[in-house]
């Protein structure tokens, strides 16, 4: 069940708190592809399964910006906002790749509000999205996503 926003202090009040992991999603070849597409990077490690196979990771891994990219999937999933003037992406802060993501891994975002604090008239959220690989220790990405919001 997502967390709620709805309020400056619905924010506030949640900070240093977990909020909930996002559904599993499947990283497929075509994603990958997709994303090397959109960023012209084609480097062989992501889009040559062949050659890949015989690689230092024994498959197409996933960019580690696509891995970043998949906050603005999971977070939605976790955090339902409502009672919303506007929302913006102000930034990223800490953002670490720890491990690769394997072609046909699943992944999950968990996510924490590390810190929250008035912003003007908004709120400002600094939310910890640890991109989880299942069945391995290490996560895929770690990245503290930074957002405004702005209430009705």
């Amino acid at each position: 069940m997502a967390v709620v926003f709805n309020s400056n202090q619905s924010v506030l009040d949640l900070q240093g708190k977990e909020l909930g992991t996002s559904d599993w999603l499947t990283i497929e070849q075509e994603r990958i592809n997709q994303f090397a597409d959109a960023t012209g990077d084609h480097q062989w490690i992501h889009v040559d399964p062949v050659k890949a196979k015989d690689g230092p990771f024994g498959a197409c891994i996933a960019h580690g910006y696509l891995t970043l990219a998949l906050v603005n999937y999971f977070m939605p999933q976790v955090i339902t906002l409502e009672n919303m003037k506007m929302g913006v992406n102000y930034g990223c802060e800490k953002i670490r790749f720890p491990n690769t993501v394997k072609v046909g891994s699943r992944l999950r975002g968990r996510c924490e509000l590390v810190k929250a604090e008035p912003a003007g008239e908004g709120v400002q959220a600094t939310i910890r999205v640890t991109v989880e690989i299942e069945g391995q220790e290490r996560p895929a990405c770690v990245a503290d996503t930074i957002s405004r919001y702005f209430f009705n």
